[in-house]
């Protein structure tokens, strides 16, 4: 503000154009950089949200990408529209997960080798957060699910390594060579087993020396994991080159 005149910012330029080029791989690309076959993407498939972004190759893998700019505004999907418009924002989707969806395989009754790249993608309705997907090379339709799993950690153990062996000895089996810890009360248990009745009888005063392992096991981490949960194969006498949902 000078002398009580309001200073008006200059209006922000537009954002640069996009520059578009071809490419059927992932990742950057040297000049003359040989392209091996098995990285050349041969399906591409968003779900219908446009949150999720589904790739298959022809080394039969699925790699899943979501999309990361529409967290950061909390705005409604009807505002970016008009947004995207407006300024032309670019979406931005970053790696989620990737799995092997088909294996090579071979055709005995035709003599005819099956290969794993993927044709088609298909996205199918989400249900407790978890994403579900069609996938199908020439011959073989699969089902997949992809979610997130806690993964489970020992964080605690009341047993003490250094008792795991009493009174200077260890048990050993004809088995195996190498020799295995006793618990701390030594070998014998010091009660009578009686076969008839399948009971043990422990002597008075039991065995205090005796102590079952007792583990506390947390789970912080979560891993995103695809489980296939049904196969459709040697169904179709044509190679498949779509599916569809209904």
């Amino acid at each position: 503000m000078h002398g009580g005149d309001e200073v008006v910012a200059a209006p922000a330029a537009p954002p640069q154009p996009l520059d578009w080029k071809f490419s059927q791989v992932f990742g950057e690309r040297t000049a003359g950089e040989e392209v091996q076959e098995v990285d050349i993407i041969s399906a591409i498939e968003f779900d219908k949200t446009g949150d999720h972004l589904a790739t298959g190759d022809r080394g039969g893998r699925v790699v899943l990408f979501e999309r990361t700019d529409t967290k950061d505004h909390g705005v409604s999907r009807r505002d970016l529209e008009r947004m995207d418009y407006l300024i032309s924002r670019h979406p931005e989707f970053r790696y989620k997960t990737e799995f092997q969806s088909h294996e090579p395989e071979f055709d005995y009754l035709k003599s005819l080798e099956i290969e794993e790249k993927i044709n088609k993608i298909r996205w199918c309705q989400t249900a407790n957060s978890a994403l579900f997907l069609l996938s199908t090379n020439d011959k073989t339709i699969k089902f997949w699910k992809v979610q997130e799993k806690k993964v489970k950690k020992i964080s605690d153990m009341n047993l003490d390594p250094s008792k795991a062996v009493g009174n200077g000895s260890t048990a050993s089996s004809s088995n195996s060579s190498s020799p295995k810890p006793c618990l701390a009360n030594g070998s014998s248990l010091g009660g009578s087993y009686n076969y008839l009745s399948h009971d043990f009888s422990f002597p008075p005063g039991g065995l205090p020396s005796l102590h079952l392992p007792v583990v506390v096991v947390t789970s912080q981490e979560t891993n995103l994991v695809a489980r296939c949960r049904r196969v459709y194969g040697h169904a179709h006498d044509y190679h498949i080159n779509s599916i569809s949902n209904n």
